[in-house]
């Protein structure tokens, strides 16, 4: 269940400037196979991040309980963490300087206002980042802990962002459906959603189940779930990150940017 950063959307750009003849069809198929070959490495490295995040996690899980004197070397686990953190730092360090390369995104006049309209219309329940064609709906107003039910108001909202998928504004570009997760552990809810990745995913089909009922082409769309890897705030619920943190993610992207 690998993420794909959809923040660089270069594609569009680069449409326009072909046509208005500011670079050949040449010039745009080589930037358009180099931007993918780049896309491709960050994927790599984002995969590689979340098992690197795995494995830190169980590292921490086994020191706790060395620290407890169970029977573990607590330098050992100390020195393989501090690696760990350091890979991790690196890492993200160059997926931030992949992603900066690739350049901005620019979504047509007409729909980046549509989007901005319906997002400033709905504001208790969606976002629109403009840099990114994200619509983002938060998942404390959209689920109910553990759920991947759509709730009635969410479904309504979906229910108009569908009628901008669908216009011409939206012809050509595709639909990414990205699902996260706070870090608390599944407790009612295990035998459907064993983990947050589970869960992550499960929210994500569930939005293009709707999606599709509204007649956005399956073809058009694709899930992802990044589970409680991709926090927007830390995991305290003192200071509600946690709610925060359960969203889902509405990416529209060129068609055919990405593979």
């Amino acid at each position: 269940m690998q993420f794909r950063n959809f923040a660089c959307l270069v594609a569009v750009s680069l449409s326009i400037a072909l046509l208005s003849g500011c670079v050949s069809q040449q010039q745009y198929d080589e930037l358009k196979i180099r931007n993918r070959a780049q896309q491709d490495r960050i994927d790599q490295l984002e995969s590689q991040l979340n098992v690197a995040k795995l494995k830190l996690a169980q590292l921490e899980k086994q020191l706790a309980d060395a620290q407890l004197g169970l029977d573990a070397d607590v330098e050992a686990l100390t020195k393989q963490i501090e690696v760990l953190k350091e890979d991790i730092a690196q890492k993200e360090e160059m997926i931030k300087q992949l992603q900066a390369a690739l350049g901005g995104s620019v979504l047509p006049p007409e729909l980046t206002s549509e989007l901005q309209k319906f997002a400033a219309e709905n504001p208790e329940m969606v976002s629109f980042d403009e840099a990114t064609g994200m619509v983002k709906f938060k998942s404390d107003l959209t689920f109910k802990p553990g759920s991947d039910t759509v709730e009635a108001d969410a479904i309504t909202m979906m229910k108009k962002l569908c009628t901008i998928i669908n216009s011409p504004a939206a012809s050509g570009f595709d639909i990414k459906i990205v699902g996260h997760t706070d870090d608390m552990p599944i407790r009612y809810s295990a035998n459907q959603h064993p983990t947050n990745w589970h869960l992550s995913v499960h929210r994500a089909i569930s939005v293009e189940k709707i999606l599709e009922t509204e007649g956005v082409s399956p073809s058009r769309m694709s899930v992802q779930g990044y589970s409680e890897y991709k926090p927007v705030a830390p995991n305290e619920p003192a200071n509600k990150g946690n709610a925060m943190n359960r969203r889902v993610e509405i990416y529209l992207i060129p068609s055919g940017s990405v593979k």
